[in-house]
């Protein structure tokens, strides 16, 4: 996927971010803290994860669906279809 590799610095920004937030709850956890405390740490982590998920998204249908260069119906097809594929995935 070209955009992702056009974007690299700032997909790796998010994903360096959501690493923190998953060792802070692990830290957390260790730690003995409160469920209030960790329930906040996962709920962080999770907006994290979509967010990531929600950039990638918009990325591809930008390249995959949406690029005016794009001419081939069947092209455009299999950008949806390869979109759908994840999201089905993602919401099991």
């Amino acid at each position: 996927m070209g955009h992702t590799i056009r974007e690299k610095k700032k997909l790796l920004g998010r994903v360096r971010r959501i690493r923190g937030q998953v060792e802070a709850l692990e830290r957390a956890l260790e730690a003995g803290q409160g469920c209030s405390e960790v329930l906040h740490q996962i709920a962080a982590v999770r907006g994290a994860m979509n967010g990531l998920m929600t950039e990638v998204i918009a990325d591809h249908i930008h390249a995959h669906i949406a690029n005016p260069a794009i001419a081939s119906d069947a092209k455009r097809s299999e950008g949806a279809n390869d979109l759908i594929d994840v999201i089905r995935s993602y919401l099991k």
